[in-house]
């Protein structure tokens, strides 16, 4: 029987969620405030964690290091009354398993639980063998045929490739791409998401330990670069991985040696090496929160992957490929989007991209009552998409206002689409980063 923890401090709310789950068959925990989830967390280990995002004393955001930190494993489901994107992207790049959205339907909502509760009983810790069959999907704009020009071509070599774009936008995909494509295609390929590593765990989960080297080492573990061997790692948002961590994999990449904590021994390294990231690195490398000795040995070619919005050409095509696969998902092959949705999908900007896209569709095949999926089953910021006009305010021009004031003001009508925001503010993408870490604005 599956242990699943709900924290939601809307106690009426989590009692009737509890209720359902347990006339499902789900053995649950329900608390209600930010404390104590915490200590649930550190006391029992769960199958998955249900949390919503507005608590007493935190966020549920806030809970998802905590919880990775306790068991990297636990899938954890966000539920958020907001709907607000970035919210879910910044779950989803925290390590979230999935999110949902109040008012929360009971078979969404059971299904997304089961999901998860399966995805964790079926990972296994040996490294997967590579798919007979791509996950890859194949745009069909220019912008995609250029990236798969690039992945042709860097495949068969073994130079480190660094994969550029925003959160969402199939970085994995291309990774695992390159590996299909590639020698090494018989061996192992490991992803590994580097958004999700707590500090205190990050250099065991790469590199291993021995038994004792640390409080909670209870047995020796293999780290993912000697679990690897000779295929592919993949370090996903390699940004987000602490400076003092950042200084051992760079030692590790340049002796092509690792070495599990708390031993003396060293293993060799001989895996290739793709990371990822949505951040600049080249402008973190000059402040120093990213060391540019390191970004240059991950950086020996790199693919920048451009935002949906800016490739519309294939939201027809992956729209199509994501309906087939959630039809199938749902026993519902008959079904299709209607005219007035496949118009709303070319004119709403996909700020969460292709991840967003897939989990729009699929909640929409889900909630669908006939054949066609209609504006009904889409959520309320694509049936009523923010379509401001692009009225320039630059920024050499402003007296009313202080220059942190309007680029805040200006990411937030923009749905915090920078590449957008800088245009209107008539700078370049690297001065607005620039500006943004200045400033520290949470963007």
């Amino acid at each position: 029987m599956a242990r699943i923890l709900i924290i939601d401090d809307d106690t009426s709310f989590g009692l009737m969620i509890e209720g359902f789950l347990k006339r499902k068959g789900f053995d649950t925990v329900f608390v209600s405030s930010f404390n104590a989830a915490l200590n649930s967390i550190k006391k029992t280990n769960f199958d998955l964690v249900l949390t919503d995002y507005r608590l007493d004393n935190g966020t549920g955001l806030e809970l998802i290091p905590e919880i990775k930190k306790h068991d990297q494993k636990t899938p954890v489901v966000l539920i958020t009354a907001y709907s607000d994107i970035r919210v879910a992207v910044s779950a989803i790049k925290l390590g979230a398993f999935e999110y949902i959205t109040k008012p929360v339907n009971p078979d969404e909502l059971l299904h997304v639980i089961n999901r998860g509760i399966e995805k964790t009983t079926t990972v296994s810790d040996q490294p997967k063998s590579p798919v007979s069959q791509s996950n890859y999907i194949k745009g069909i704009s220019r912008s995609a045929e250029q990236v798969d020009q690039q992945v042709e071509l860097i495949a068969t070599t073994d130079l480190s490739v660094l994969v550029l774009g925003e959160s969402g936008v199939g970085k994995e995909f291309v990774a695992q791409r390159i590996h299909e494509l590639s020698n090494r295609s018989s061996k192992p390929f490991v992803a590994v998401d580097c958004g999700a590593l707590h500090t205190d765990i990050a250099s065991s989960e790469l590199f291993g330990h021995r038994k004792g080297s640390f409080t909670g080492a209870l047995d020796d573990k293999e780290g993912h670069f000697e679990m690897v061997k000779d295929g592919t790692i993949f370090l996903d948002e390699i940004g987000n991985l602490s400076y003092e961590v950042q200084v051992k994999l760079l030692r590790a990449i340049q002796e092509r040696k690792g070495r599990r904590l708390g031993s003396n021994e060293e293993y060799a390294i001989n895996c290739r090496i793709i990371a990822a990231t949505n951040d600049d690195l080249r402008t973190t490398s000059f402040t120093g929160k990213f060391r540019e000795d390191l970004y240059h040995r991950l950086n020996e070619f790199s693919i920048n992957i451009l935002p949906l919005r800016e490739r519309k050409d294939d939201i027809p095509l992956y729209s199509k490929r994501f309906l087939q696969m959630a039809a199938k998902e749902f026993n519902k092959e008959r079904i299709f989007l209607g005219q007035e949705v496949e118009h709303i999908f070319l004119s709403y900007e996909w700020p969460g991209n292709l991840r967003e896209l897939r989990n729009v569709i699929r909640r929409a095949v889900l909630l669908a009552k006939g054949d066609a999926i209609t504006l009904a089953e889409l959520p309320p910021e694509i049936q009523k998409p923010n379509n401001l006009p692009e009225v320039p305010v630059q920024l050499k021009d402003a007296k009313a206002k202080s220059e942190k004031e309007i680029i805040i003001e200006t990411l937030e009508q923009n749905r915090y689409n920078k590449a957008k925001t800088a245009r209107i503010l008539g700078i370049d993408r690297k001065t607005l980063y620039n500006k943004i870490y200045r400033y520290n604005i949470d963007a």
